[in-house]
């Protein structure tokens, strides 16, 4: 092992959630605002997943109010607590950024069943 992989893993968690493309899901992340803390949930559909390690990132889309919001969030990051499932979706591409084109019923994803 590198030196850069045993800092690494000092870092990473220890049991990642099991979520795929396609996935519908709530983060639950730590929000900081001056000395208080609290949980935020962000729920959307998980459109990409990239990087491998401590690099590995997922992306989340959501329609909020009629505008589209995209957050992309480290895996191993300590300000994402929890990763909650919420519906399975059966998709047969790697990324969805084909939803950022599409609106209403359009956007759906099929469910698995």
């Amino acid at each position: 092992m590198t030196l850069v992989q045993v800092v690494e893993d000092k870092y990473m968690k220890k049991e990642p959630e099991d979520f795929a493309v396609g996935d519908t899901v709530k983060v639950h992340v730590l929000i900081r605002e001056g000395d208080k803390e609290r949980i935020q949930i962000f729920q959307g559909n998980v459109i990409a997943k990239k990087g491998r390690g401590m690099s590995r990132t997922f992306t989340v889309r959501k329609v909020s109010f009629g505008i589209g919001v995209e957050r992309v969030f480290p895996v191993h990051s300590p300000s994402v607590k929890k990763v909650e499932v919420v519906r399975k979706a059966k998709v047969r591409r790697a990324k969805l950024y084909y939803l950022r084109g599409l609106k209403g019923k359009a956007a759906r994803l099929r469910e698995a069943k």
